[in-house]
């Protein structure tokens, strides 16, 4: 049955009330709809009395369905967006969160001060949104995205190509809880939001987090640092002299992965809060600069 735009968005909405707030029940639905129908939210609204295609309102009923089984909206699109950059997201890795963008703000801004051409690794990338992120902003930025997921290379090398920074980014496959090979060189910065879900989190997490997005990127030890100890003591050797190390981290993290950094002969220079004005990401560089 074929629906005016503004009836098919109402009823979206409405259906959407029973497990959402009404803010996030009217963003999905409007979401969703445009999604389908290629229609831009301004468009969307202007054409609201216009009929939308069985083809759209079947397109919407089956994402309805998938939303209120808890399925996140992100990978209800096979999108989303990030730090300005439109990204193909799926269940083999994270949705690029809002919390993110503090990781990739001090990356970008350390970034803009390296030397000319610098190189820059993006350690359990995940997405690339972080490295492409960077790769966008920093014009001369050399980026390698690095996870151990295949799948999630996969996905990367694919938003790679759509963001047509191909020319300035590869993709390997990486271990980050093994010391750094050889072939990776050496690096001007090394950015990374590795899994630092605890065992007891792990338990707790909201359903649309534990039934959908990997567990592989969630898990980070039964503390939480297993990463952060591996990278801080394996990677240093894929650093240049004075090189520089940026970690996202979780909430009440701050200090555990700080003293890890030091005991391995990092200096922290700066802590940044994320947009909920929770502490979030670290800026610190390794041994001391070359002469």
């Amino acid at each position: 049955m074929v629906k005016q735009y503004g009836a098919l968005y109402l009823d979206a909405r409405r259906a959407l009330l029973e497990t959402e707030e009404p803010d996030m029940a009217g963003f999905m639905a409007r979401s969703l709809i445009c999604h389908v129908s290629g229609k831009n939210p301004d468009l969307f609204l202007a054409d609201r009395d216009l009929y939308a295609t069985e083809e759209v309102c079947r397109a919407v009923d089956a994402g309805l369905r998938r939303l209120k089984q808890g399925e996140p909206l992100a990978y209800v699109l096979g999108e989303w967006d990030f730090y300005g950059l439109n990204l193909t997201v799926s269940p083999d890795v994270l949705i690029p969160r809002d919390d993110t963008c503090a990781v990739t703000s001090l990356a970008i801004q350390q970034a803009l001060f390296l030397n000319q051409d610098p190189r820059v690794l993006d350690l359990c990338c995940g997405s690339g949104c972080i490295g492409l992120a960077i790769a966008s902003r920093v014009k001369d930025a050399r980026v390698t995205l690095a996870d151990l997921s295949p799948e999630a290379l996969t996905v990367a090398k694919r938003n790679m190509m759509q963001t047509k920074l191909s020319a300035r980014v590869r993709c390997v496959q990486v271990n980050a809880l093994e010391p750094a090979p050889a072939f990776l060189g050496k690096f001007d910065l090394i950015v990374s939001n590795p899994p630092y879900i605890t065992a007891e989190e792990m338990e707790a997490l909201p359903i649309s987090v534990r039934n959908y997005e990997p567990h592989m990127a969630l898990y980070g030890g039964e503390d939480g640092l297993d990463f952060y100890r591996s990278i801080a003591k394996n990677f240093s050797r894929a650093l240049k002299p004075g090189g520089f190390l940026c970690f996202e981290f979780g909430m009440g993290q701050g200090d555990a992965v700080c003293r890890i950094l030091e005991d391995n002969d990092y200096a922290v220079l700066e802590r940044v809060r994320d947009y909920n004005d929770r502490e979030r990401a670290v800026l610190a560089q390794y041994g001391r600069k070359e002469d």
